[in-house]
């Protein structure tokens, strides 16, 4: 299929907005980006609510129909476009691949977000107004992300799960280092959606949680994530953001003193 007519809203090219950013840059594919303030609640504004009445991001629209679901849209985008493929034509690394996206997906990645809203999206958001905080939640159109963002806002995280979302992490990075002991890439030898995904939502870990991710305790993960953020489309991708917070992670990152990764 070559058509260009893709619009991508997005926050900042982190965790699950960065995603289909990420995907169309690899495979060159030419997008108009939207961006869409998280944290200004513009996800659940009437004018996006329009576009994804589900007020969830990222999104985008493809010759004029709504695809949503940050990880399938990498695949989307790797079947409806030309460019370098993004999934394993070998049939054991597709399986590698869709296992380790699953993975991420549901659990490493809830306790990344955990663990982010509790630390900065929340302190960030609750420098609002208290009366405009309240109405922002009231017109998030799904149950549970009304829930999540109140718990973000009001600090409200238990100990107990903040303790479950550390400790996964502490195992799930094991996991993940332990898997690049041979392989470049997630999936195997080839370059995927797994790495596009998994980057994404991990790369601010060294800095956000250093106790799971650090050059001694998993070297291999630590050079997995130099080596994708030095990817040109990685590079440009983080480009697109306008919060500093984040542009600084990534430095962090490449800067860090650790083991070499050449």
């Amino acid at each position: 299929m070559r058509n260009t007519m893709l619009d991508i809203y997005h926050w900042e090219p982190n965790a699950n907005s960065g995603k289909p950013l990420l995907a169309a840059l690899e495979k060159g594919v030419e997008f108009q980006s939207h961006y869409i303030d998280m944290l200004a609640f513009d996800q659940h504004k009437p004018d996006y609510l329009v576009i994804n009445p589900a007020g969830t991001i990222p999104a985008m629209v493809h010759n004029a129909t709504l695809i949503f679901e940050s990880t399938y849209m990498i695949d989307y985008i790797d079947m409806a476009f030309e460019g370098p493929a993004l999934r394993p034509a070998d049939p054991y690394e597709l399986w590698r691949m869709r296992w380790w996206c699953r993975f991420f997906d549901q659990y490493v990645g809830p306790a990344t977000s955990q663990l982010g809203w509790s630390s900065f999206v929340g302190p960030m958001v609750r420098e609002r107004d208290e009366e405009e905080l309240k109405a922002a939640i009231e017109r998030i159109p799904l149950k549970e992300r009304r829930m999540a963002w109140s718990k973000a806002i009001y600090g409200t995280f238990t100990e107990e799960e903040l303790a479950e979302s550390r400790a996964r992490l502490m195992s799930g990075i094991a996991q993940i280092d332990e898997a690049l002991t041979d392989h470049d890439a997630i999936a195997g030898d080839q370059f995927s959606i797994a790495d596009l995904a998994g980057f994404m939502m991990l790369f601010g870990l060294p800095v956000m949680f250093p106790e799971a991710a650090n050059d001694e305790r998993t070297p291999n993960f630590m050079s997995w994530l130099r080596r994708t953020a030095r990817r040109p489309s990685v590079q440009e991708g983080l480009s697109i953001g306008k919060n500093p917070r984040f542009a600084q992670r990534f430095q962090e990152l490449l800067n860090g003193e650790g083991i070499s990764d050449a």
